[in-house]
């Protein structure tokens, strides 16, 4: 079960093979269960990001602009939502705490950004927002409806997109720290814009992985706790995808 999402792995049954149970029982992993934690979490990510909107943006003569400590949402949204999701991949029965908590802190670093871009770019917020659900709609009714299938190959092309993606921006920000700039995908030229598509293409993607993974736990009969997991690994992919979109669509105005 193998899943280009760093969440969402192919070991992760096998390291649960002592704790699984048989599906359809009380205990088991449910897909409406995932669903409706799945919605649970958005709702809980909407509250706080609505909240550090409103206090990351002020009104000023010159429109809308970054109230000073926008920045604090930012960084600390940003870095607790990733130090949560590290405990989380490790310790999974714990995330029926640690999902809701990444869903919440993860929603200030989403809200704050996001009103970063719309007072640069007015708009851009709602576009990315439709853009983001409309993906995770029509790729989920691909799926299920048979027009795309996860299969090994399919799942390998796009561990391995997804790794080099990484390894890409792993090595911007490391260089960035010596003031080396990586040149061309971060910029508003073709050569930006495309590398933007290709991301955004290969984060869509993901969230098939992500249907594929969660519909395996069922079969397999994962624990009840596994539904949080399933949920908030699928919340990492919307996360990338969303922002993804914010910055190609920045990138386009541009």
């Amino acid at each position: 079960m193998r899943s280009g999402n760093p969440v969402l792995k192919d070991s992760t049954f096998l390291d649960l093979s002592s704790g699984t149970v048989y599906p359809g029982s009380a205990n088991a992993m449910t897909l409406n269960g995932t669903v409706n934690k799945t919605g649970l979490m958005l709702l809980m990510l909407t509250l706080t990001a609505a909240f550090s909107w409103s206090q990351a943006v002020v009104q000023t003569p010159d429109g809308p602009q970054l109230a000073p400590g926008a920045m604090l949402y930012i960084l600390g949204g940003g870095i607790g939502g990733f130090v949560l999701a590290l405990i989380t991949v490790f310790k999974k029965e714990w995330s029926p705490v640690l999902a809701p908590a990444y869903a919440l802190v993860e929603g200030l670093f989403l809200g704050a950004i996001s009103a970063f871009f719309e007072a640069r770019y007015p708009g851009i917020v709602m576009q990315a927002v439709m853009l983001t659900f409309g993906t995770l709609f029509s790729l989920l009714f691909a799926y299920r409806s048979g027009l795309i299938k996860a299969t090994e190959n399919f799942k390998l092309g796009v561990a391995a997109a997804t790794g080099g993606i990484f390894l890409i921006y792993l090595a911007s920000f490391v260089l960035g720290l010596f003031g080396i700039k990586v040149p061309y995908i971060h910029e508003s030229g073709i050569i930006g814009i495309g590398f933007s598509l290709f991301v955004v293409v290969i984060a869509a993607l993901n969230l098939v992985l992500d249907f594929d993974f969660i519909e395996s736990g069922v079969e397999a009969g994962a624990p009840k706790y596994m539904e949080w997991f399933g949920a908030f690994g699928l919340m990492v992919t919307l996360v990338w995808l969303y922002v993804e979109f914010l910055r190609l669509l920045a990138k386009l105005r541009d």
